[in-house]
């Protein structure tokens, strides 16, 4: 049983097999993570209750993170094994690459990754722990994201961040069916419409926050 388990991690199948179960939870998170976001604009005093009641609770907020940890080591290192995989299988580069069967959200998925990674990174530092935040205020969330979406760099490094996570999310939700073997030629146009549609729908809720704080509608 532990051979086959095995076997199936090391097969190109296992591999997005795995990609596409961390990724599905990855985006749960995503759309938690947004719906939460998006209490800013019912006031100060919402969207700090919010963030209170979630530090209410330690050990359900801290065995959140530690899964969403894992699923995300899992997710990044199988796209790794996946891409250097994909290297070996033609060490000859071609002579003129041709990507007219690939969407460009598709083409970007190996490197739009590590930037969402190091966007996650920098989020956590600015928001979470204020390391990056000059004038972080603890349990003050409403505060922190205007001081910090008030610097226009910051502001326009979480929209591009957003938009690659909206291609990464169009090409990842729809191909996300496709690994684990859901795969129909009258399907697969509506799961790609479905994937777009959503993708636009998350960007399109994130980015309007610093936008929201830029035009002075949230402060």
């Amino acid at each position: 049983m532990e051979i086959a388990a095995d076997r199936f991690y090391t097969s190109t199948i296992g591999k997005k097999a795995v990609m596409a179960a961390s990724g599905c939870v990855l985006f749960l998170f995503v759309v938690g993570h947004l719906i939460g976001n998006l209490q800013i604009y019912e006031g100060p005093e919402k969207l700090n209750h919010y963030a209170v009641l979630l530090r209410s609770m330690p050990a359900l907020l801290w065995s959140v993170r530690a899964i969403l940890l894992l699923m995300l080591a899992l997710h990044v290192w199988s796209s790794v094994q996946l891409a250097v995989r994909n290297i070996d299988a033609r060490p000859t580069g071609y002579v003129k690459k041709k990507a007219t069967q690939s969407s460009y959200a598709s083409r970007t998925m190996y490197w739009s990754g590590p930037i969402i990674l190091a966007f996650v990174v920098y989020h956590l530092l600015d928001f979470t722990f204020g390391n990056l935040n000059p004038h972080f205020e603890e349990g003050n969330v409403y505060a922190n994201v205007v001081a910090s979406f008030r610097v226009i760099p910051v502001s326009a490094f979480y929209i591009v961040a957003m938009l690659l996570l909206a291609m990464h999310l169009y090409h990842g939700l729809w191909s996300m069916f496709q690994s684990l073997g859901f795969y129909h030629p009258r399907y697969t146009p509506v799961l790609k419409r479905s994937a777009a549609v959503i993708a636009i729908l998350i960007a399109a809720g994130n980015i309007s926050i610093p936008v929201s704080v830029m035009a002075g509608i949230v402060r």
